[in-house]
């Protein structure tokens, strides 16, 4: 009778020793995790290698606009070969909000046109 619960006793201690090595790495990677999409404690550096756009050539081909830092690059991959197509290409900023300064004044309606009630 000892030795089964002198087993029970190893196995229950193992699984509590595995639970806490899980929750150990789960709140390592949620702290430090260098993920710029989730919170973590350390602020993400800014992401300088981005794909701005892709599109399906062909079955095996595809073509891929890659942004790093300022500049767009224009690749193609699949097929026998991959290949640089343009490189340089200035990268287009994003767009603001086009609304955000804007101030709409109601002070001011036009008058209805009497002829067309």
């Amino acid at each position: 009778m000892s030795d089964t619960s002198q087993l029970i006793l190893v196995i229950s201690t193992f699984l509590f020793v595995m639970a806490l090595i899980a929750l150990a790495v789960w709140g390592f990677k949620a702290f430090f995790s260098s993920n710029s999409s989730g919170p973590g404690f350390f602020r993400a550096r800014e992401r300088r290698l981005n794909v701005v756009e892709s599109a399906v050539v062909d079955a095996k081909r595809k073509l891929y606009l890659i942004r790093r830092d300022d500049k767009e690059h224009l690749v193609m991959i699949g097929g026998p070969v991959d290949m640089v197509i343009e490189t340089g290409i200035e990268a287009r900023q994003p767009l603001d909000h086009p609304l955000e300064d804007v101030v709409i004044d109601h002070s001011e309606r036009p008058q209805s046109d009497p002829e067309l009630s």
